[in-house]
């Protein structure tokens, strides 16, 4: 129901980083409601952008680096379906993305930066643009806006009204016109006003919540489970050598052949899941 949130066509924020709290049981969600023709942005995108780019549900990403972790490098998904001119990608600087979206949550523009100057990144970006700053003089580079219609987001723990706990973000939900929050766990309210400095997004800017445990599987959630690397090594092998049958064989085995996420669940294996909490506890999990 929270995935119907997502229409075709639209733009979509992902939440995260690399392998860190991605929202893969909504973004599983979309491509089993086959969604065609998202524009999908991340600080740093992972395996979900292969998954995305893969099942036909995106065509464009934005992101600041697509690999599938950093023991493997640039994704051949990637790289099949840009360089074969299937989707665009436009890479921005790691500052750059998080810039974009801290313009869209101020309600501004535009932010003016410096990092990307005098590198081929910002060079490559039509949509940036160099001026001189009124006040010193100095060059500076303007990055507009990010405004994604919907953005996806996993937490760790919120509360019914989608006061969630997290370390970043808050400028993608406070930018997104909508938030789909996932969480690990529902806690009450009491709960969330006993430690409210861990309270990063606010329920004024959520729309849908769901309770939905190992979201971020076979990604980590930090402070409650680890990666699950067996998984993600053979999924790796797999698509790699064959970015198109493997990426087919693996949707139907993980995707659309499975009635629900729990169904997916069993597949990672509840060995490999026990092993991931085991390594991943920690105080934000109390």
């Amino acid at each position: 129901e929270a995935a119907s949130f997502v229409r075709d066509g639209a733009s979509v924020g992902i939440g995260g980083s690399t392998m860190s709290r991605t929202p893969m049981a909504l973004i599983w969600q979309l491509i089993r409601a086959r969604k065609k023709e998202l524009s999908c942005s991340r600080c740093i995108i992972s395996t979900d952008g292969d998954l995305l780019l893969g099942s036909g549900v995106s065509n464009h990403i934005v992101s600041s680096w697509f690999a599938q972790g950093i023991l493997w490098g640039l994704s051949k998904v990637m790289r099949h379906h840009i360089e074969g001119g299937h989707a665009r990608y436009d890479e921005w600087s790691h500052m750059g993305v998080g810039m974009r979206f801290r313009a869209g949550a101020m309600g501004v523009p535009f932010m003016p930066m410096r990092s990307m100057l005098g590198s081929d990144v910002g060079k490559k970006r039509p949509e940036a643009k160099e001026i001189d700053c009124p006040f010193t003089g100095e060059k500076l580079l303007l990055v507009p806006a990010l405004n994604p219609d919907v953005a996806l987001i996993h937490v760790q723990r919120c509360d019914a009204y989608g006061n969630g706990l997290q370390f970043m973000d808050i400028d993608l939900a406070m930018a997104a016109n909508r938030v789909i929050l996932t969480t690990e766990r529902i806690v009450s309210n009491d709960q969330i006003r006993r430690s409210p400095d861990h309270t990063k997004i606010p329920f004024l800017c959520v729309d849908a919540v769901v309770e939905v445990p190992f979201g971020s599987a076979p990604h980590e959630c930090y402070g409650v489970y680890e990666p699950m690397m067996n998984h993600l090594e053979t999924y790796v092998k797999q698509v790699n050598g064959d970015p198109v049958g493997g990426m087919k064989k693996y949707l139907d085995q993980h995707v659309y052949g499975l009635k629900n996420w729990n169904e997916f669940l069993s597949l990672i294996g509840i060995d490999e899941i026990v092993a991931a909490s085991r390594r991943g506890r920690s105080i934000f999990d109390d």
